[in-house]
């Protein structure tokens, strides 16, 4: 079995669909041949072009050698000739477009659902993702696979740890993340903020007394910040799955995080759960976090040895194949 892969995340960005397939990949060509697709680079007249053209005109064209294409996000072709697998990570630009720039906006709106209607297998990161498919875009229940996401060394509960006292932020700067109540609840609790994360869109900023923007870091640096953090936080007003959240979780951090959408379905109780859209139960959150850290630290990498990117590698090679001839 041969399967094609649009890795063009990769070439776009550091988070969210990249960090899923920089996991998945290397498992995925232990257990079947993978040819890459990719098109363009991050800039958006690359984005538009991708979006516009290589999608539905030119990828279906390249994949024509292989037995399965997978596209790990909702961007993909509208017809394939071979059977589709998409990856769906959340639906956050159908249920909260404003806080996109308007270019996804149009494109999601237009795009999105025809793309997952035409896949022969979704492929859902959360039991939460998998309902939001159904609910909101009408996908039968039985082409829904529930593959969750993972965690990986350098994310290990052992290792160095940042120092100082503070709070941890990890997430893009944009509307969804939900950062500017995060500082104002750290400011509440009278806690440093550290945000680490790329810039983005939306005019989202941050900053002031007791608030300091990290940006990008690597993996390694990233693990000792979680590991020294008093606790992390990880408000989002909408996530598909989180993937801080677990990761704070594998270094043995205290979390709090929101208890709507799919981070409650990620801790399972190894965490705090706060309404993200009150600064104060935030703030609340963050000092029950920090006074419960000995109870809480035990209880994350226990829960995180449950998501391995072998397992995810295995259950979506299981998906392709269903439907290789």
């Amino acid at each position: 079995m041969k399967v094609g892969i649009d890795v063009s995340p990769l070439r776009q960005t550091r988070a969210g669909t990249a960090r899923y397939l920089e996991g998945l990949l290397p498992r995925l060509e232990r257990l079947v041949a993978v040819e890459r697709f990719a098109f363009g680079g991050a800039g958006r007249g690359a984005t538009v072009v991708r979006d516009a053209c290589w999608y539905p005109v030119a990828l279906p064209r390249l994949a024509h050698t292989v037995d399965v294409l997978h596209c790990p996000s909702f961007r993909g072709p509208l017809h394939s000739r071979v059977p589709l697998v998409v990856t769906v990570h959340d639906l956050a630009v159908l249920r909260h477009p404003g806080a996109f720039n308007r270019w996804t906006r149009t494109y999601s709106r237009l795009f999105v659902p025809r793309v997952v209607r035409a896949a022969q297998r979704v492929i859902a990161v959360s039991e939460f993702t998998k309902r939001e498919l159904m609910e909101a875009l009408h996908i039968p229940e039985e082409r829904i696979r529930v593959v969750r996401n993972a965690v990986a060394a350098p994310f290990v509960a052992d290792g160095p740890r940042a120092e100082g006292e503070y709070v941890l932020a990890v997430g893009t700067l944009e509307p969804r993340k939900n950062l500017p109540r995060l500082a104002e609840a750290a400011r509440s609790a009278g806690v440093e903020l550290r945000i680490v994360g790329a810039r983005g869109w939306g005019e989202v900023e941050v900053g002031g007394d007791g608030i300091r923007f990290l940006g990008f870091v690597p993996d390694e640096e990233l693990a000792r910040l979680y590991r020294g953090a008093l606790c992390v936080a990880y408000a989002s007003l909408y996530e598909g799955f989180g993937i801080p959240v677990l990761e704070a979780l594998a270094c043995g951090a205290s979390v709090v995080t929101s208890k709507e959408s799919a981070m409650a379905e990620i801790a399972d109780g190894a965490a705090v759960l706060v309404d993200p859209r009150d600064p104060e139960a935030i703030a609340a959150g963050i000092r029950e976090a920090i006074d419960r850290r000995d109870e809480l630290a035990p209880l994350g990498p226990e829960r995180a040895r449950g998501f391995t990117w072998e397992a995810s590698a295995e259950a979506t090679a299981a998906v392709y194949r269903e439907l290789a001839p």
